[in-house]
């Protein structure tokens, strides 16, 4: 069930959404991918939570971290592999549509901001017919730096022509996600259960923490239909 956990909540103007994991899921592609490279350096493979765990990151974070000065190289046959078979493996989270169809149906402009290779997450968009969702998508080192840094959010508000930041939500499913909301100065709202590790939320805890985005999309409808809320 929606919880209020911080800060009062109004309503949004924009709503920036992360992508893997908040509007879609393709871990089973991204696993393989990864595994992929890490066969190719000797290295054993890694379980799907040991994935999600390290997929919270950027892949320019990722790699070298992985694969040291080898990342390059390990870096380029996962996204071969990966865009080869992600559009095969893709899928959309419970609820994805009706909560952008609730914040669409109440003048909300919608943006994605994402630590997926640009190339890939623009694809995954047009393969699922949402490009006209977005009036902005921000992917991996199409800023300066990827999410925690609040570059990506400033390029996506850029990209809109939004100056202020008071009525932006910043909705995804990980700590990475409440971290970037918080260094953008945008409301953080959390979707999905990674709640379950509060430690990784001590420095960035949501206003907000819904189960999926059909729960989302019931707060949305509900935060229009309680007269007494400020726009």
């Amino acid at each position: 069930m929606s919880g209020a956990v911080g800060a009062a909540i109004f309503r949004p103007n924009v709503v920036l959404f992360d992508w893997d994991n908040t509007l879609v899921e393709n871990w089973g592609s991204i696993r393989s991918a990864l595994n992929e490279a890490l066969a190719a350096y000797g290295q054993p493979p890694m379980t799907l939570d040991q994935v999600k765990h390290q997929g919270r990151h950027s892949a320019r974070d990722i790699f070298p971290s992985l694969f040291g000065e080898e990342w390059r190289p390990a870096r380029e046959i996962f996204l071969a592999h990966l865009k080869e078979y992600h559009l095969a493996g893709l899928s959309v989270m419970p609820g994805a549509e009706a909560a952008m169809d609730a914040l669409g149906e109440r003048d909300v402009a919608l943006g994605i901001v994402s630590n997926k290779n640009r190339e890939l997450l623009r694809r995954e968009i047009d393969h699922l017919g949402w490009a006209g969702r977005f009036a902005s998508v921000v992917g991996a080192q199409d800023a300066p730096a990827d999410k925690p840094d609040p570059a990506p959010v400033r390029l996506a508000l850029d990209t809109m022509g939004i100056a202020s930041k008071k009525n932006v939500w910043l909705v995804g499913d990980t700590d990475i996600d409440m971290r970037t909301a918080v260094a953008a100065g945008c409301l953080p709202i959390l979707v999905g259960t990674a709640m379950e590790r509060p430690d990784l939320f001590a420095d960035a805890k949501p206003v907000l923490i819904c189960a999926d985005c059909n729960e989302l999309a019931g707060f949305v409808r509900s935060l229009w239909d309680t007269i007494c809320q400020r726009s």
